[in-house]
């Protein structure tokens, strides 16, 4: 969600997400963008009609853990006779996480999931982030269909704090995203290619300015500093939409 304030129509308008260290925006001229209905595949450029829809499901993950400082991954994994049901796995993972929340004293858990097809397209399992060291043994208990992984992100440059952390989480997990795009034949229709827990997810503010410096100017002043990463779309040779920005701050 993002809380709008008053401004002009023309210009560069920019999200940014305070919680998650990160913005992103475009430029926005003085004719309103027509949108129109285009039924699912029927596109006239699928595959980057995919390209861009991966991208923005990989952002929101990314944010969604920088914000809540989702550094440990985990994986759980059915035992025979396994699973080859995604509604299934859904129903299996939203008992696991509520049987673990209540192990942990019942206090609101920021979470995310994704699901993965085994290397050998028959069977699912399921890769998930927290922020909060969890005994092994606890979450053996909450899953109860086989195995468990979890492991604390390490192995980054000296001085990475949190959310450093959790964005790596993010992009282990943006990778399982990502493959979601290439199997739409398997996932029913309704279904998200990742899920999380309601009522953390980062809010927005966003920040207008005539050119680009401007809004990133202001973003800065919001954060209180420079961004330690920044991308334009002017350094894409084969950008085809709006004029774009994106930045992350060090938190």
């Amino acid at each position: 969600m993002c809380v709008v304030a008053a401004s002009p129509a023309v210009g560069w308008f920019v999200n940014l997400y305070p919680a998650a260290a990160e913005a992103s925006g475009n430029f926005r001229g003085s004719l309103p963008q027509q949108r129109v209905y285009v039924p699912r595949g029927q596109g006239a450029n699928p595959e980057r009609a995919r390209a861009e829809a991966g991208r923005r499901a990989r952002a929101r993950l990314r944010r969604y853990c920088a914000a809540n400082g989702l550094n440990r991954l985990g994986t759980l994994t059915y035992g025979p006779p396994f699973c080859h049901d995604p509604r299934q796995a859904g129903a299996d993972v939203g008992v696991f996480f509520r049987a673990l929340r209540a192990e942990l004293g019942g206090a609101p858990l920021p979470y995310v999931w994704v699901p993965e097809w085994h290397k050998t397209g028959e069977r699912l399992h399921l890769h998930f982030a927290v922020g909060c060291y969890i005994p092994r043994r606890t979450i053996e208990a909450a899953w109860g269909h086989g195995f468990v992984h979890i492991k604390l992100l390490g192995d980054l440059r000296a001085g990475s704090g949190r959310v450093e952390e959790a964005r790596a989480a993010a992009g282990y997990l943006s990778k399982y995203v990502a493959k979601s795009f290439t199997d739409d034949a398997r996932r029913p229709a309704g279904l998200h290619r990742f899920d999380v827990a309601q009522g953390f997810r980062p809010v927005g503010v966003q920040v207008w300015g005539r050119t680009a410096d401007e809004a990133i100017g202001r973003a800065c002043e919001q954060m209180g500093s420079t961004p330690i990463r920044r991308w334009s779309s002017d350094e894409a040779e084969d950008w085809a939409g709006a004029p774009a920005v994106w930045m992350q701050w060090a938190a």
